[in-house]
């Protein structure tokens, strides 16, 4: 199953040092029976940008809690056996918990088959809905607006060779 993994650029310079995503439980986003019906598509590429587009979602939320963080939303997908990862049956069909799973233990960086992270031009439009997704998360819908338009931005794939480039 492949999955996708939120992260920050320095989330990735951890892992990269430590060897691994974690530790566990580590949260991703990958198809799962929700995310399916949700989307109402059997084409597996649609199903997998979605899950993608809610990893860079949560991104973006673990960017709005660093500050410090480059604004550039981060996902990591790795490939992992389907018993590896596990959609909570209680969030199949809230739209929070949509293609959430969790991975029970740490993810090693080695199993890593791509990196997607937002492209230099997006830093702008992701700081800004960084900064705005308290207010968009209490119904104001001038700040979804704002956070809805780092959506705008498709993350750019690296291959795992690159990371070193990433993080540099």
């Amino acid at each position: 199953m492949r999955v996708y993994v939120p992260s920050t650029l320095p989330g990735l310079a951890e892992a990269h040092k430590t060897g691994e995503l974690g530790p566990g439980p580590v949260t991703a986003y990958a198809v799962t029976p929700g995310l399916r019906e949700w989307y109402v598509s059997d084409d597996i590429e649609e199903l997998e940008y979605a899950a993608l587009n809610r990893a860079a979602a949560a991104s973006l939320r673990l960017l709005a809690a660093d500050p410090a963080a480059a604004r550039r939303r981060v996902v990591v997908a790795f490939d992992v056996p389907d018993k590896e990862a596990v959609a909570d049956p209680d969030r199949g069909l809230d739209s929070a918990g949509l293609g959430e799973v969790r991975i029970a233990a740490a993810v090693p960086l080695s199993k890593a088959a791509a990196v997607h992270v937002d492209a230099d031009d997006a830093d702008t439009d992701v700081s800004a809905a960084a900064a705005a997704l308290g207010a968009a998360d209490h119904g104001d819908d001038d700040a979804q607006f704002v956070v809805d338009g780092a959506e705008d931005h498709d993350l750019l794939w690296y291959g795992v060779q690159e990371i070193d480039h990433l993080i540099g």
